[in-house]
């Protein structure tokens, strides 16, 4: 079979021959693979550079996608962190760690969405108690996953959602997604008195942000939890201890490890239906496996996803 193969970390990916996958003789299944998502975390595992990987090389990457059993039947599938990932002709995969599919989905859309909207999704369900009535700050909110979680955020309940991002051009669509406001970075003040932020950003950029809410706060005792999701801007940041004194601040993140492999499948066939529905916009562009190389590193806001 053909897949994509990654040496080292810090070589891209080539598109070859590959030994066949066969199942270890325990709950391993060979399945088909009909579309595999190009997520951060497939990027940051492949050049060794997320918490979550083993830094085995050679890898084939890939953490999730649309797989067709031996039966005929279409599942989507989540790995764990294994050398032989989704970018390839066939994987192995466990099926407690798959959900059942419609057989008339679309394995693109719901490989596109699946792994970022997934980020907001459990981050609301499992990792706090949101509740109907509360309002959200998106930071990060032009990207493929924070897009998505401005929809997410409306569809449990959100009373009021802003949206939050560096470019104004790419922000104003999410108004027509959901958005009660969309601000950049240096306006996100007006968002101070919100209940909840999904941040996708973290670094110093998302310390301004949050020195700027807290300080615009109204009322610094109502509590406000601040979700680490993402760190596109920076894998540290420099919180003030001020910030931390000052307000009922709760920072955590949300993510494998803090959040059970337990919750993430039980959230799966709900947030595939929806997707499956129509009820979250997706933006989605299926490349042949054979150019991954040239569209590894490709910057683009539709979500590259890999049709073997």
């Amino acid at each position: 079979m053909h897949a994509a193969v990654v040496t080292g970390p810090d070589a891209p990916p080539r598109y070859r021959e590959h030994p066949d996958p066969v199942a270890d003789g325990g709950h391993g299944l060979v399945v088909e693979v009909l579309a595999a998502g190009l997520h951060r975390l497939v990027r940051a595992r492949a050049n060794g550079t997320h918490y979550s990987g083993a830094g085995t090389f050679p890898l084939v990457p890939g953490v999730d996608g649309v797989v067709r059993d031996g039966d005929g039947n279409l599942r989507y599938a989540v790995l764990e962190d294994t050398a032989l990932g989704t970018f390839a002709e066939r994987t192995v995969i466990d099926p407690r760690r798959s959900v059942a599919l419609p057989a008339d989905v679309d394995p693109v859309l719901i490989a596109a969405a699946m792994n970022p909207a997934m980020s907001s999704w459990v981050a609301l369900r499992r990792r706090i108690a949101f509740r109907e009535g509360q309002s959200v700050l998106v930071l990060g909110a032009t990207g493929s996953a924070g897009r998505m979680a401005v929809q997410i955020a409306r569809r449990f309940g959100a009373a009021r959602v802003i949206a939050a991002g560096r470019d104004a051009t790419r922000l104003a669509p999410l108004v027509d997604l959901g958005a009660d406001e969309a601000v950049t970075f240096d306006r996100a003040a007006r968002a101070a008195d919100v209940d909840v932020v999904l941040d996708y950003v973290w670094g110093e950029a998302s310390a301004r942000v949050m020195t700027a809410v807290i300080t615009a706060r109204r009322d610094r005792g109502a509590p406000l939890e601040w979700v680490q999701i993402g760190s596109v801007a920076g894998e540290t940041s420099p919180v003030p201890a001020a910030v931390l004194r000052a307000s009922r601040l709760r920072l955590l993140g949300s993510g494998i490890g803090s959040v059970p492999a337990r919750d993430f499948l039980v959230e799966l066939p709900e947030l595939a239906l929806a997707v499956h529905r129509g009820a979250i916009d997706v933006r989605a562009r299926a490349v042949p496996l054979s150019r991954v190389a040239e569209t590894w590193d490709a910057e683009t806001d539709d979500r590259v996803v890999y049709v073997p």
